[in-house]
């Protein structure tokens, strides 16, 4: 487990000399980051960080949060440059992908407790399972992202609400082989994705 250290500001601001590698400096073949070069950029770069989220989410505990997640995606990723020129354009742009999840995720589970409302009272469920679900589709939303809306539409129709391909092909106003292929399109996405992590 790696502990991020959380320093002074006057002690990050007094510390002398260069606080991030060159390209020669000391960084893994893998393209990982020494725990300790990513604790100088969170002692140099998080106060910013989080100013910088609070600007663009309005909500301060949720800014601390993403600026928390930002640094913990820097530790657990494999993409990191060996260089950075520029720390903070490469601390927004990791943190803009957090904010464009989380307001993913706000605009999924507000439609999920909306269809939940319309919802008999006997499909009523306990918080766990609605945890479990909610989990569900926002994976589901990810697996499927980057697809056309029509091909995730036929997906979910035909996977989530049971419709047959004539229902769905009536419904989008396309043929049904086309939904055909849509279905086995957004299921090799599913597939291959679930390989990728897996492997």
């Amino acid at each position: 487990m790696v502990t991020i250290t959380i320093c002074d500001v006057h002690q990050a601001r007094a510390r002398p000399g260069p606080r991030w590698p060159d390209r020669k400096g000391p960084v893994l073949s893998t393209g990982y980051l020494y725990p300790t070069h990513v604790e100088a950029l969170y002692c140099d770069h998080h106060s910013w960080l989080k100013g910088w989220l609070h600007r663009r989410l309005g909500n301060a505990d949720q800014a601390a949060d993403l600026a928390h997640d930002t640094f913990i995606r820097l530790l657990s990723s494999e993409r990191v440059p060996a260089a950075l020129d520029e720390p903070r354009a490469f601390l927004t742009t990791v943190a803009q992908r957090l904010v464009s999840n989380h307001w993913r995720r706000e605009k999924l589970e507000k439609a999920y407790l909306e269809a939940l409302a319309q919802a008999p009272v006997e499909m009523a469920c306990s918080p766990e399972t609605h945890a479990i679900l909610l989990e569900t589709l926002l994976e589901l939303d990810r697996l499927l992202d980057g697809l056309p809306a029509i091909v995730r539409r036929a997906f979910l129709l035909s996977q989530l609400d049971g419709h047959t391909h004539a229902q769905v092909a009536e419904s989008l106003g396309v043929s049904i082989p086309t939904v055909k292929r849509y279905v086995v399109k957004a299921l090799q996405r599913c597939y291959f994705a679930d390989l990728s992590f897996t492997g």
